[in-house]
């Protein structure tokens, strides 16, 4: 097994469990609001927002401009594999059982509770998350995965404290939630077996697979993320808190380079 796959996995392994952190942090302070939650989320939106294009997106469109003959097929692959992420991951959320606090519920109807399918909602966003993990240290050549790594672990925090507060509020412990939370980070080692298996198949396939990763975690944060935290009795803030977050990771990953 090359060392990519295994330092890959792990990075996902490590960025998954940070999302304990934010569960652990309701034994902080014994209630966070929904603006104070939305606020983080909305930085993490835009931490997420400038990862999938600086460490997906940019360097996967320079890795096919490299492997292809011309700008029209470098076009044409881009953006089909920029549009199966999107539409693959659109396809999941029509498909499993999961709710939102304001679209309500999506996917097949089941019989669980409400903070269970809030849960589920979070999970479904690690998922494409943990695949570009995988296939950004497939592609290292291409750029710096452990840029886009720190980002997912800053962003799996506010998301980690949401579904505890979720579960919380159904009745759970603390310490049940706090491990609910971490367990649905456990997507993400998951999704990046997905993704090192991509990248380990042929050089196009890295930035393929990169592309692929981007559509996806664009379609999280536009479809599912940002229509749940905007308020429009907070949206200058929400508006900060997101330019503050692209600008954080912008930051970041020049810093790594």
């Amino acid at each position: 097994m090359s060392g990519f796959f295994t330092e890959g996995f792990l990075a996902a392994v490590l960025a998954g469990l940070v999302t304990g952190i934010g569960g652990f942090l309701t034994f902080f302070k014994s209630s966070y609001s929904k603006d104070d939650i939305n606020l983080m989320l909305n930085l993490a939106a835009g931490v997420m927002l400038a990862a999938s294009f600086f460490s997906l997106m940019e360097p996967a469109l320079e890795g096919l401009r490299c492997l292809l003959p011309s700008h029209t097929e470098t076009a044409i692959w881009f953006s089909a594999a920029l549009f199966g992420g999107m539409f693959s991951i659109a396809a999941l959320n029509a498909f499993l059982p999961h709710d939102h606090e304001i679209s309500g519920h999506h996917g097949t109807r089941i019989k669980l509770s409400a903070a269970w399918l809030f849960v589920i909602a979070i999970s479904i966003h690690k998922m494409p998350e943990g695949l570009a993990i995988g296939v950004a240290y497939g592609g290292e050549r291409l750029n710096n995965p452990e840029s886009l790594t720190i980002g997912i672990a800053l962003q799996n925090i506010p998301e980690g404290l949401t579904v505890a507060i979720a579960l919380i509020s159904a009745g759970y412990s603390r310490l049940k939630a706090t491990v609910a939370a971490t367990l649905s980070g456990m997507m993400q080692p998951i999704g990046a077996l997905a993704g090192l298996l991509i990248a380990d198949i042929g050089s196009l396939m890295v930035p393929l697979g990169m592309a692929f990763a981007g559509g996806a975690m664009m379609f999280v944060i536009i479809n599912e993320i940002l229509p749940e935290t905007y308020d429009a009795k907070q949206d200058k803030r929400s508006a900060l808190a997101l330019f503050a977050g692209f600008i954080l990771m912008c930051g970041l990953s020049i810093a790594m380079q």
